[in-house]
């Protein structure tokens, strides 16, 4: 998927930046060993022996789905999930939505409040925005230090709570998934750095 500039959404998509989402079942975590193993099993060998051959800088996270609602083109792309759990620390979020054709316009006029409310966010480690197709199909993907953090920010930020209140009320979607998933691994740097500061 292509990916847009300083970690959200953009009109202009950033070239040098890529997201490649896989899911597995059953994934044996312990016996994944070295950067490169790890991806050929994630991504096959086409797509590893591109990011070799043009030394591309790679991030990985494995996560776990925990709750969650939606779909993702007509499926359940993380299987069944409850749509609460018990978890409580940190924890990724991916929220996903088909948007109108006749509606881009409005999504687009909320993007940039939304987003400068997040990057300043208690609890905000680092987000990344993401598509299949531009300006149309659109995602973010994001990590919090608590679900706590996150929910102050969705739904007690007057930008974030307005965009969702107009999303439901305007029929913004023609379809949309929020999932929320535990850490269980991550390696790589973006830009030089872990955008996890080291911890999982």
């Amino acid at each position: 998927m292509g990916s847009g500039r300083n970690g959200t959404f953009d009109k202009t998509p950033d070239l040098q930046q890529w997201a490649v989402l896989t899911v597995y079942a059953g994934l044996d975590i312990p016996a994944l060993t070295g950067e490169k193993h790890l991806q050929q099993q994630l991504y096959g060998r086409f797509i590893t022996k591109w990011l070799s051959f043009f030394c591309c800088e790679t991030f990985t996270l494995l996560l776990h789905p925990i709750e969650g609602h939606g779909t993702w083109d007509g499926k359940k792309a993380f299987g069944d999930l409850p749509a609460k759990s018990t978890h409580e620390g940190r924890l990724a979020v991916l929220t996903r939505a088909n948007i109108r054709l006749n509606k881009i316009k409005f999504f687009w006029q909320h993007v940039a409040p939304v987003a400068d409310k997040m990057l300043t966010a208690k609890g905000f480690v680092v987000s990344f925005g993401i598509g299949e197709v531009p300006w149309k199909k659109q995602a973010t993907f994001s990590v919090w230090e608590s679900k706590e953090d996150m929910k102050a920010f969705a739904y007690a930020t007057k930008e974030h709570a307005d965009v969702i209140r107009r999303t439901r009320s305007q029929k913004w979607y023609s379809e949309d998934m929020f999932t929320r998933f535990t850490i269980l691994y991550h390696s790589g740097t973006i830009r030089g750095n872990d955008p996890l500061g080291g911890k999982s």
